[in-house]
């Protein structure tokens, strides 16, 4: 059997190689002077409010044009609007409730739903007038259904 031997340096330099291979990957610098030209924006204004009970109401705009602000009187519904620049120059607005049927916003860029078909808004009628027998089943919402595809009428 035939013994070799290793040489200090030898196991030095191997190691640190090791040690070099498996080190964390360092992070990327950021390139400077990039982010666009709305990178330079800065806050103008910006007031909040949260109390205790869950209710909140904020507002903060920016000096590119971005104007925000919200508010709930419980912490869990809310409702608020938003606008800002389009790269175009158009101004756009959103206004929205956040609520337990989701978030629904209303803006002139938005798309507008179709008119409910007649025959659809007389089936729901239908179930109105002879509710079927389950406990989970809720008129008023049915009922806000019905006003909501009438007005989609014109």
């Amino acid at each position: 059997m035939m013994t070799q031997t290793v040489s200090v340096p030898v196991l030095l330099l191997v190691g640190g190689l090791l040690a070099v291979g498996a080190a964390p990957p360092k992070k990327a610098a950021r390139a400077a002077g990039g982010g666009g030209p709305d990178s330079a924006a800065v806050v103008v204004q910006q007031d909040q409010l949260i109390n205790d009970d869950g209710s909140y109401s904020y507002v903060y705009e920016t000096s590119n044009g971005i104007r925000v602000q919200a508010s709930s009187a419980d912490g869990v519904r809310s409702s608020g609007d938003f606008s800002y620049t389009a790269p175009d120059g158009t101004n756009v607005a959103v206004m929205y409730v956040a609520d337990e049927y989701g978030f629904q916003a209303q803006g002139e860029h938005l798309p507008v739903e179709p008119p409910a078909p007649d025959h659809v808004i007389k089936l729901l009628e239908d179930i109105r007038d002879n509710p079927p027998n389950d406990p989970d089943f809720d008129a008023a919402f049915l009922d806000s259904e019905i006003v909501r595809l009438r007005a989609t009428q014109g």
